[in-house]
């Protein structure tokens, strides 16, 4: 791959330096600034705890601000940085969260960029310019896509595209917007064709969200957008502190001792048209449709529809990738960690309480089937399937699956490991619990036809959930006891929600064999 040219390379009006004491020194100078900024961003993973420091790992100057050309122009900066929360004084580790930054410079805001405004530094080589997320700057979001149409290098950054991609060209021109409902990463639209996912809290690995989608079109599946582009930076074990070409590197090794790239961000197309599945949920619930029959029964014939394309996407997944089977050691590894999640939470929860043992009891089976000589495979799945993670096209009512990154406050290892289908299963069926009660469902209609029809769509492409009952049960209790923790912490209002699932899973027939009782 050939180094990518920068798009301006002349001196820049006051230059942020790449080299360690360069990238220490502008870290420094932003510090005030992001210790007020970085908690109210809706992606911080870590509120609640007081930030006590920054520590760079990358710095790169993807535009220079002030060309000699354009003195007023903005720049762009790109910037890796590890967030210290906690203990002040504390050096910054690998135990610390690291953050993708998007900083925009210039001398002046324009009014309509006011609102991402960050600061002024008082020192360092940005001091006297605005600081400001430079996501929110078309103009600069339109340089990450132009960055994304040529493979290349720009320091640690690599820009990557798919040899053989659907999508041959990135048309130039595109005007972007940015999507603001997002919670764990930041996304733009550009033109309505292609959307650029940019992951905030990154570390070394490959993320789900490009391994998975590129494994599916390998194998054909054309159930999830494939990746046009995307963007990493590379690791080379030199430190948080080592200077590189154009920018500080982050340390980490895979397990063979080959460096690892840490995914920053991946274009896709995007799927203009379509509708999430959650809104699609409401709009049944309330009897106002966009497409089809409205109502409890136009929506199963949805759910059904939705159940397969999930069960071929599981299939795509198991072809593409490689399986194990999971056997007693396993299934009680899997128990414990269950039973691990169920007893903290009610300790947290009181209302948990009284269905403690019963949840357990559920628990315990898993390794009571695995000595009688019962397994189960685990494969990739997508790990945190919802009604939001799904998207329906108006056009031919076709579903597709977006948004593989798993559950972001897990460790990524943990979200690449092979799991049981059951698990997407259980997520699924959860959500459709949540639309129920937020659409104001009377009785549990509505969710049971759902949740029915959904099986039924999967058993006609795959296997019948119902097979492994005790399997899936366990994983709604989890997904349950997960939502009521979460709930009581952030929500109490919502916490009858996952209460009731609660209750019905608690009084539910014990099952004793592979089949459903």
């Amino acid at each position: 791959m050939s180094d990518a040219s920068p798009l301006h390379r002349p001196t820049p009006a006051r230059p942020a330096g790449s080299g360690a004491g360069e990238a220490r020194s502008l870290i420094a100078s932003l510090a005030p600034l992001l210790e007020e900024w970085l908690p109210r961003q809706r992606w911080f993973a870590g509120k609640g705890r007081p930030l006590t420091g920054f520590a760079p790992v990358a710095v790169t100057e993807l535009l220079p601000p002030g060309r000699a050309d354009s003195p007023a122009s903005p720049g762009l900066l790109h910037l890796l940085v590890r967030a210290r929360q906690g203990v002040p004084g504390r050096p910054a580790g690998p135990g610390d969260d690291c953050y993708q930054l998007l900083l925009g410079v210039q001398e002046a805001l324009p009014p309509h960029l006011a609102p991402a405004r960050i600061g002024r530094p008082e020192h360092g080589p940005l001091r006297g310019l605005t600081v400001y997320e430079g996501l929110a700057d078309p103009r600069l979001a339109a340089l990450l896509l132009e960055r994304l149409r040529v493979p290349g290098r720009l320091g640690p950054l690599t820009f990557s595209r798919e040899a053989d991609a659907a999508v041959p060209t990135i048309p130039t021109g595109l005007a972007p917007r940015l999507i603001g409902a997002e919670q764990s990463n930041s996304s733009a639209v550009y033109g309505e064709r292609f959307i650029l996912k940019l992951f905030r809290r990154v570390g070394p690995g490959v993320n789900p969200d490009l391994e998975l989608p590129r494994a599916l079109a390998r194998a054909g599946c054309a159930r999830v957008p494939a990746p046009v582009a995307w963007f990493e930076a590379a690791v080379d074990g030199a430190g948080s502190g080592g200077a590189g070409s154009g920018g500080t590197t982050l340390s980490g090794t895979a397990p063979d001792g080959a460096a690892e790239p840490m995914t920053l961000g991946v274009l896709q197309p995007y799927l203009a048209g379509s509708t999430d599945g959650w809104r699609l949920a409401l709009d049944s619930l309330a009897g106002t449709a966009l497409t089809g029959p409205a109502g409890p029964a136009g929506f199963a014939a949805e759910a059904r529809a939705l159940g397969a394309a999930v069960g071929e996407v599981h299939l795509a997944l198991a072809e593409a990738l490689p399986t194990v089977v999971l056997r007693r050691p396993q299934l009680e590894h899997l128990a414990a960690a269950m039973s691990q999640r169920l007893d903290a939470a009610a300790e947290a929860v009181p209302a948990l309480r009284p269905y403690h043992a019963a949840l357990r009891e559920t628990y315990e089976l898993l390794p009571d089937l695995g000595r009688a000589g019962r397994t189960w495979c685990a494969q990739r799945i997508h790990g945190d399937l919802h009604l939001g993670q799904v998207l329906r096209t108006a056009a031919d009512g076709r579903w597709s699956l977006i948004d593989f990154e798993g559950e972001p406050a897990r460790p990524l290892a943990e979200r690449r490991r092979p799991q049981p289908v059951a698990r997407d299963i259980a997520g699924m069926l959860r959500s459709f619990d949540y639309a129920a009660a937020v659409g104001g469902a009377d009785g549990g209609d509505w969710a049971t036809g759902a949740r029915t029809a959904f099986c039924e769509g999967y058993a006609a492409v795959h296997h019948d959930p119902g097979e492994d009952a005790g399997l899936l049960r366990a994983h709604e209790i989890d997904k349950a006891v997960y939502e009521v923790l979460y709930e009581a912490r952030h929500r109490p209002d919502w916490l009858p929600v996952p209460l009731a699932a609660v209750r019905r899973l608690a009084a539910g027939p014990r099952v004793t064999g592979a089949a459903p009782a």
